[in-house]
């Protein structure tokens, strides 16, 4: 191991110190009547007492005392580090007294939740505590207007999914008064499932669009052309790369189709993209895999989680090819008015920490991205749950057939046995030859029953079958007798490119010192070993050394992607800060009309200059290869891109005012309807991030 990331488990020396500091008070806390602890605890202004007058209240509150590992995770958090803790440990309560103290000494906090129901289930919960405290709390839910967003922003602590968060503050972003604006500074956050939000999905942008339809007839066209192409002769396919490249005979029989002559023509370019994305949906992007179908909409399937991704959708062409494809109807797209991805999001408070039950495998990333140190807190009780090794199957019918077997001999003994997939046609394949087997299926189909079923799946004799099991947010309590059994079992069918995916599914077994057991049945034929089949040939039967290989990978990308989006960040944050002391009045305006407009213009310069950066990105696989640096030759566009638009824009607000007090044109106060969405793909575009991926692989040296 490396020495950097021996400082990173290295608990504080500090700690057990402190937690004695805390036990002691506690004690002394203990005789007070509530009216004289409540008193207390609004005058506390240390540390250390505030949490031990926190845990005081929180035992009187809920009738559960907190452990010393709940209070070395509390600490962890008030120093700004992530705090790893297994399934079952407590990390809700653990979060309490640093939610609260940073409420009180930072002025606000954000609590990240990965979903609505886990936001509003923790503020209802801990709500009472916090009251005591002398704190507002609130919770953000899908659905809210802006007066209640308004309301819950207000109070010192407000829970909220980091989507929610981030589709708030675009929002305020595009605001043509200060009454519509519902954020408060950014002082600190709380993150629940860090590594989900920290890394999963840290580089998804999510967008605010508006104004005007993207046209679907090119669509259409290209689609006939994708669905005449066959694998091998017309294109390659390279899943791990999750690239379409067209051959010659692809690209004839393109042109002959297409009648535009050189596909390759910069006049073209429209329709290599959509063409590119036709081939991309009909062969790298499976139906009921990476997407379910939901009453006539496509709906992405979120493959960390298992669950149908709300309000996601994949780049623009991408997405549309999908939809044509399937032949549902089209969604409108329109124009960008802004993004921010979850990584320049978090970046904005100044206070960060989390919680999550694995990211120790993950620490170097959250490190090198983040500055934030992990710091992995042992369990309350002996972890003895049994991780049996991999098994090997030449064939994935030869796994099936074992893991099929394994289930059966399960469940005749009782033993209750929860089976983690990949997909969700894995999941009813495997539920098909279950016959005579009863058992529960959670998927992306039916996960509004989410609760329920994992819930029951420590009960005597139950199977339960899951796509994934990340974040799930229900504890599985074991059923009467189960214990002696051996606990509950969980058999992964597959290994995922990360391991933090498969620690989580082995998660849900051994809580609080519980038994279990879990082992994993990998095949050759398997996604991971078959994507990857050339990264290095001899892990090709080592499932876990090609996903340290995959994720120094995924690392590299995101480090190097980061680096060409920090100067559009930069852009952004400037013309946002000129935008909002003019909203203010800080710069101030002749008169209302004259600040409206000018905030109009600012927002269309903006909305057309992220036109302008995307057009050149989708065209930045050129630069690499006709032998130019493509990041010098990014970071010199969009340079002379913003300079010029910021240059213009003087004259264009004085044309549209002109204009506006003169009663021609639109009305600057009527924009239009807007809406939010999440993109699954890097903001550079399918074809650019894998040219960036091929360039980091050519300079990240083979083990």
């Amino acid at each position: 191991m490396r020495p950097l990331l021996k400082t990173l488990f290295a608990p504080s020396r500090h700690d057990s110190r402190d937690v004695a500091t805390i036990n002691k008070l506690r004690s002394e806390y203990e005789s007070l009547s509530d009216l004289e602890l409540d008193h207390l605890a609004q005058k506390t202004s240390e540390l250390l007492p505030f949490i031990a007058v926190t845990a005081v209240i929180a035992q009187r509150v809920l009738g559960e005392r907190m452990f010393d590992v709940q209070l070395r995770g509390t600490l962890a958090l008030t120093r700004g580090s992530i705090a790893e803790m297994q399934t079952g440990e407590g990390k809700t309560l653990t979060a309490v007294p640093a939610i609260a103290w940073l409420a009180r000494s930072k002025g606000s906090v954000h609590v990240m939740t990965v979903n609505d129901y886990l936001a509003r289930r923790d503020s209802d919960w801990m709500g009472p505590i916090y009251r005591r405290l002398g704190l507002k709390v609130a919770c953000i839910q899908q659905g809210m207007s802006a007066s209640e967003r308004h309301a819950a922003y207000s109070a010192g602590i407000t829970y909220a999914t980091a989507n929610e968060l981030g589709f708030d503050f675009l929002r305020d972003q595009i605001a043509l008064n200060v009454s519509e604006q519902v954020h408060r500074p950014f002082n600190a956050v709380v993150i629940d499932e860090a590594d989900s939000i920290l890394i999963d999905e840290a580089r998804i942008p999510l967008v605010i669009a508006g104004a005007g339809e993207s046209e679907t007839a090119l669509g259409h066209v290209v689609d006939h052309i994708a669905r005449r192409m066959h694998p091998g002769l017309h294109y390659s396919a390279d899943p791990g790369a999750r690239n379409v490249m067209l051959t010659d005979p692809g690209i004839h029989l393109s042109e002959s189709m297409l009648r535009c002559g050189n596909l390759f023509e910069e006049r073209n370019l429209p329709l290599l993209t959509a063409l590119q994305d036709a081939v991309h949906a009909h062969s790298l992007l499976r139906r009921d895999v990476d997407y379910v179908v939901k009453d006539g909409v496509v709906e992405m399937v979120d493959e960390f989680r298992g669950r149908v991704a709300l309000d996601r959708r994949w780049p623009a062409g991408l997405h549309t090819a999908i939809e044509i494809k399937e032949g549902v109807t089209t969604k409108q797209q329109g124009h960008i008015l802004g993004s921010i991805t979850m990584q320049n999001m978090v970046a904005m408070y100044s206070h960060v920490c989390g919680m999550t039950g694995t990211a120790s495998s993950s620490a170097g990333e959250l490190q090198t991205m983040y500055l934030l140190p992990v710091e992995v807190i042992p369990t309350n009780r002996p972890m003895i749950r049994v991780d049996h090794p991999d098994q090997m199957f030449p064939t994935k019918a030869q796994k099936y057939r074992a893991v099929i077997e394994e289930i059966r001999t399960a469940h005749l003994g009782g033993q209750p046995v929860l089976v983690g997939t990949a997909s969700i046609a894995e999941s009813e394949t495997l539920s098909r030859h279950l016959a005579g087997i009863p058992h529960s299926i959670l998927n992306a189909k039916n996960d509004e029953l989410e609760a329920e079923i994992v819930a029951k799946a420590g009960q005597r004799g139950a199977v339960t079958i899951s796509t994934n099991m990340a974040g799930r947010g229900t504890d599985i309590k074991l059923g009467d007798g189960v214990a002696a059994l051996g606990g509950l079992y969980v058999i992964g069918t597959n290994k995922h490119e990360s391991r933090r995916i498969d620690n989580q599914l082995r998660g849900r077994a051994g809580r609080q010192g519980d038994p279990g057991s879990s082992r994993f049945f990998v095949s050759s034929e398997d996604d991971l070993l078959v994507k990857y089949h050339d990264l290095n040939p001899r892990y090709n039967n080592d499932p876990e050394t090609i996903q340290r290989l995959v994720e120094g990978q995924h690392l590299d990308t995101r480090i190097m992607l980061n680096k060409y989006e920090m100067p559009l960040e930069g852009q952004r944050h400037r013309i946002q800060t000129k935008r909002q002391k003019i909203l203010t009045g800080e710069i101030p305006s002749d008169s209302d009309l004259a600040r409206t407009v000018t905030l109009r213009a600012i927002d269309d310069a903006w909305s057309d200059y992220l036109a302008q950066v995307a057009e050149y990105r989708s065209g930045l696989h050129w630069h690499s290869w006709g032998g130019r640096d493509p990041y010098r030759g990014c970071m010199a566009f969009i340079h002379s891109a913003f300079t010029e638009m910021e240059t213009a824009l003087p004259a264009q607000i004085e044309e549209r005012l002109r204009q506006a007090q003169s009663g021609v044109g639109p009305d600057p106060n009527e924009r239009g309807a807007v809406w939010t969405y999440v993109t699954t793909d890097q903001p550079f575009g399918t074809m650019s991030e894998r040219i960036i991926r091929g360039l980091t692989a050519k300079l990240t040296p083979q083990m």
